[in-house]
């Protein structure tokens, strides 16, 4: 029986590992895609809002070039971190059951059956997209995830939201020359849009390069065009993608089906935030999946602390 199995291969993982690593207890990291899986779903131009120092685990230092690190060298990052420290990470294994039994708890996957006395959840919130709930949401020319820019050039591109992701999904493709509209939910641009980036976006809206409708929302999409409700009324424009930058969130039925307590408003898990054990003794959660729907509370930077938090508990009861 291992000491701690973790849950999720992200850099909230990670950290885990290298803190249950340096307190000699056994353990094994099952993440269900690839090695930080989220970061790599990340825009391939994406530059963090933070630096890198804020970014590093375990001590380890996180060297950059520029001021702001970028997803590649994120990646790398977080690869040399666990390949430099042989954590043992199982990779491309999605674990589908965690069930209570004397002295811990049976872990199972579509590859293998693990025991262990404690297991902490660090699964994140990128892999599930907040729905429209709108008709045509299904049709393929929807996207919830975005990689490069080049490919919407010369399109017309309805972007929906007003947060960093959509904020540089409009901007990356209006310069690849894609006829873009924000359809923005609030009278704004959002003031958590990075500091640098927020002002290129007011004036290109100011200026008529970016089209922007606010207090609105998308009502409709078709094959060739998309409806939006505006304080004016209902507007139909041509269109040929959809970014739907609607944010994301945990996977909630798995926590629930752990028997997580949730609260009801935004499924918000309990736990102690002295410990992060939830309900279920022994059962710990780690990163931005304790955050519920306010997935703007934890980064990487304020929840790395929740590793020794976690292995200090485990240690205290042993």
């Amino acid at each position: 029986m291992l000491d701690v199995l973790i849950i999720g291969g992200g850099p909230i993982g990670i950290a885990c590992g290298l803190a249950a690593q340096k307190a000699g207890l056994s353990f094994v990291i099952v993440e269900k895609g690839c090695l930080v899986n989220s970061l790599y779903n990340y825009p391939s131009t994406m530059t963090f809002f933070s630096t890198s120092e804020k970014l590093e685990i375990g001590g380890i230092p996180f060297v950059t070039i520029s001021n702001k690190p970028t997803r590649a060298e994120a990646l790398e990052y977080y690869r040399r971190v666990a390949v430099s420290n042989q954590l043992p990470i199982r990779l491309f294994e999605e674990i589908t059951s965690v069930k209570p039994i004397y002295g811990g708890y049976e872990i199972e996957s579509a590859k293998a059956t693990y025991q262990a006395k404690k297991v902490i959840l660090s699964t994140g919130f990128y892999d599930i997209a907040v729905n429209l709930d709108i008709p045509g949401e299904d049709l393929p020319k929807v996207k919830h995830y975005y990689k490069d820019p080049h490919y919407y050039a010369m399109q017309n591109v309805v972007v929906v939201g007003s947060s960093n992701s959509a904020i540089d999904v409009a901007l990356e493709t209006y310069r690849k020359g894609a006829n873009v509209t924000l359809v923005i939910r609030g009278d704004e641009v959002s003031n958590r849009v990075k500091y640098w980036v927020r002002p290129d976006i007011i004036n290109r809206i100011k200026e008529g390069s970016v089209k922007a409708y606010f207090n609105s929302n998308l009502a409709a999409i078709r094959e060739d065009e998309v409806d939006i409700d505006t304080p004016e009324g209902r507007v139909t424009i041509p269109n040929d993608f959809v970014m739907a930058m609607t944010g994301y969130k945990p996977n909630f039925d798995f926590l629930a089906k752990l028997g997580i307590n949730l609260t009801e408003d935004k499924f918000i898990p309990e736990y102690n935030p002295q410990t992060m054990e939830t309900n279920q003794p022994g059962l710990y959660l780690a990163g931005v999946v304790c955050g519920g729907l306010d997935t703007h509370l934890w980064f990487i930077e304020n929840s790395r602390i929740h590793a020794d938090m976690i292995v200090n508990d485990i240690l205290a009861k042993k």
